[in-house]
């Protein structure tokens, strides 16, 4: 083997190799504020992000790639494709909204846990949810 074809080796292996897409990051959503384990009095604010799927208003559609924020306190998330009830520790940011201001929880530990639903209130399959835990002082 000639020197030319060694130098020339690993190009033409990359030319023939698979092509690669870059990585686009995940989808997901974050609890900004409170923070993990953080100590709370009310009122108090939950600052939500989405990263990877765009924020809207809840119209009734399955649009891929946008939906709208549900909060969970103290309960598990809706599972699959179960449309999220509305009930009492389930807050419905229907409006597209990124903030919601509790104003009445017990004081005590609690967990939050936000998730991106579609404008059908089906959560979002391929977008994470996030946790926190805070604790609400009299």
């Amino acid at each position: 083997m000639s020197l030319r074809s060694l130098l020339l080796a690993p190009i033409i292996l990359a030319a023939c190799g698979p092509s690669r897409t870059p990585a686009t990051p995940s989808a997901g959503v974050r609890i900004v504020e409170p923070a993990e384990g953080a100590t709370v009095t009310l009122p108090f604010t939950i600052r939500l992000e989405a990263t990877g799927v765009r924020v809207v208003p809840a119209d009734g559609q399955r649009t891929p790639g946008q939906g709208h924020h549900h909060l969970f306190f103290d309960v598990a998330p809706t599972p699959g494709e179960s449309v999220i009830p509305k009930a009492n520790e389930i807050v419905h940011l229907g409006s597209g909204a990124t903030e919601f201001k509790v104003e009445s929880l017990a004081p005590g530990p609690h967990r939050i846990i936000a998730v991106m639903a579609n404008g059908a209130h089906i959560p979002l399959a391929d977008v994470a949810s996030d946790t926190v835990n805070v604790t609400v002082t009299p």
